[in-house]
């Protein structure tokens, strides 16, 4: 696989929600660092995604936001 993305974080899938349109994924990067991402219902069939899977995290953004509190 290549891509452009220098961000590429790899994990497995442990939750899957469905929805109506969109699949919320959760991927465990390691031992209690989760991350988790929504595609749309027809990505997560087509990539055939299920619980327990390894599969990647893929950021590719021009700028993050990183908030603290008062």
């Amino acid at each position: 696989m290549k891509i452009s993305a220098r961000n590429t974080l790899s994990g497995t899938i442990t939750a899957i929600e469905i929805g109506s349109v969109n699949n919320e994924i959760t991927i465990e990067l390691a031992p209690g660092v989760v991350l988790t991402s929504v595609v749309t219902k027809a990505s997560c069939e087509r990539l055939n995604l299920k619980v327990g899977d390894s599969a990647y995290a893929l950021i590719k953004a021009s700028s993050v936001m990183i908030g603290v509190d008062d």
